[in-house]
């Protein structure tokens, strides 16, 4: 259309119908993804520490995105505003309206999710089709993260009017996953920056150790320090219990907290039945939401800028020796540094010490800054997608515990699988999926229930962390192009991820067993 036909008077009353239309339209649309994007920006406190908790998702986000769908339409017109000449080629897949029509189309086919973030359409796999990125949860289901999926979508052009004939299945969208790097190709993130094509949602894996800025800001700041103590090397409950500590008080004295980053792995988790030293902190735990929630620097970071600066600026150090001197007394502590060491007598050294007696009533220990991390809940959530998010889940603890009759007398007998299937029995349907997370090494023990439920375990999702996953790749980049192995303490994460995400939850006691958690005539409520 030229520009001098828009003002033909033949054609003021269409193209103005058409101009408020669209207005209309897009002001609808680019509300809706403000709202959507403000309210979604929280992510809830992750169940690592409380299993047992349920998480009830925020609907607003869907009511919202279905306002988009009122009219149940699935395709966009383009052609007043393109100019169309009644056919598309080729689907430029960066273009704004492209992506609201995908993400309508995403809305409308996969209503049993709750959306979060979508990412920005990029190439599919020839001119007619685009992918795209998207977190979500299940609208059922215990699930606190978010999960993410990316589709290939197909899309025809007839009369000028853009439509989406087809949406692949889960994780068909590749192009809008994330890439290994190889060479000096650029990283496409799924969830980071498609640089090559267009942008999606900024959330890349941070490669480079926390910290804060080094200039001359660093001589202003205050710092604190653990030195020493009996925690390395400890379960890993007891590592948390006692980090958490050191966190409080750091938050406390408003004081950055300085970290060895390095981790040691106790031998229950390892496959080597050794003590690891040298583990990663961010193999385990959100680096970035740790970040973002409390001001940390790396230890060798710290002590480079500090023999440099410590006499040039006059840095002072405030030594503390006797974890029974309080947080609230170091409250006044001028120096830079306030370093407390822990010497080698059990169970004086241990850090959790300080937040014992009345500093217990003062210190909160932050667990919600402290969340699993991101790699792992990506595999637990592959996990969940392919057993369609809709499934049951068992916890069966055996071991050594069903082999001891003198404080376990029944265990064994109780997680039995001719027991199971008559304690299963009216808790969970016939025909359901079902996840068993146990300890007992033989799996084929519980092939009986396999006659009434669609059994799974761990070890069938081996792929999701093997040498050609994203996992893999990801673990390698963090560990100075080394391979890591998914250890004992990671399989308990991701599975107590999946646990949490099931429709129904059965644990072994109280739920299968009348035997105590902690041997006979230990029973609690918590048992």
């Amino acid at each position: 259309m030229s520009r001098s036909g828009i003002f033909r008077p033949e054609n003021l009353r269409q193209n103005a119908l058409a101009m408020v239309r669209n207005i209309c339209f897009s002001l609808c649309v680019t509300g809706a993804l403000i709202f959507i994007i403000m309210t979604a920006t929280y992510e809830p406190d992750d169940p690592m520490f409380h299993s047992d908790s349920t998480f009830k998702s925020d609907n607003s986000v869907v009511k919202t995105s279905e306002d988009l769908l009122a009219s149940n339409e699935t395709a966009f017109e383009e052609a007043e505003n393109r100019g169309c000449n009644g056919k598309v080629d080729s689907i430029d897949c960066g273009d704004p309206d492209v992506f609201h029509l995908l993400m309508r189309a995403a809305i409308e086919k996969f209503r049993d999710i709750d959306f979060y973030q979508f990412g920005r359409p990029v190439r599919g796999i020839n001119d007619t089709s685009c992918h795209m990125a998207w977190r979500f949860r299940p609208k059922e289901g215990n699930a606190a993260a978010f999960e993410k999926d990316f589709r290939n979508f197909v899309l025809v052009s007839e009369n000028c009017t853009l439509s989406v004939v087809g949406i692949g299945d889960y994780h068909s969208g590749v192009n809008a996953m994330k890439r290994k790097r190889d060479g000096k190709d650029a990283e496409k993130g799924e969830f980071g920056r498609l640089r090559s094509e267009s942008e999606a949602i900024e959330e890349t894996v941070d490669i480079s150790l926390p910290g804060v800025e080094l200039d001359g800001s660093f001589s202003r700041g205050k710092y604190l320090v653990y030195s020493g103590g009996g925690d390395r090397c400890k379960t890993m409950q007891h590592f948390l219990y006692s980090f958490n500590c050191m966190l409080g008080e750091a938050q406390y004295l408003n004081r950055t907290l300085v970290l060895d980053f390095s981790i040691c792995l106790p031998s229950i988790y390892t496959s080597s039945g050794q003590d690891e030293d040298g583990k990663d902190f961010r193999f385990y735990f959100d680096i970035e939401h740790l970040k973002d929630s409390a001001s940390l620097l790396d230890q060798a970071q710290f002590w480079s800028e500090w023999n440099k600066r410590r006499e040039k600026d006059g840095l002072t150090l405030h030594l503390v020796e006797d974890y029974r001197t309080t947080p609230m007394k170091l409250a006044g502590v001028e120096d830079a540094l306030i370093m407390r060491k822990f010497g080698t007598v059990e169970p004086d050294n241990y850090w959790y010490r300080v937040c014992e007696g009345e500093t217990d009533k003062v210190i909160s220990r932050p667990w919600h800054m402290v969340w699993k991390s991101r790699s792992l809940l990506d595999v637990a959530s592959a996990i969940a997608m392919r057993m369609d998010c809709d499934f049951d889940a068992i916890h069966i603890e055996r071991g050594k515990k069903a082999m001891n009759k003198e404080q376990w007398p029944n265990l064994d007998r109780d997680t039995s699988p001719e027991a199971l299937l008559v304690t299963l029995q009216g808790k969970i349907e016939a025909g359901r999926n079902l996840y068993i997370s146990t300890n007992e090494p033989n799996t084929s023990f519980f092939d009986p229930l396999k006659a009434k439920y669609s059994t799974h375990f761990l070890d069938e999702f081996k792929d999701l962390w093997d040498e050609d996953s994203d996992w893999y790749a990801e673990m390698k980049k963090l560990n100075n192009d080394k391979p890591v192995e998914l250890d004992g303490y990671m399989r308990m994460s991701i599975e107590d991820e999946v646990l949490s995400r099931a429709k129904n939850k059965i644990e072994t006691f109280n739920d299968l067993t009348k035997d105590c958690k902690d041997g006979v005539n230990k029973c609690t409520s918590a048992s």
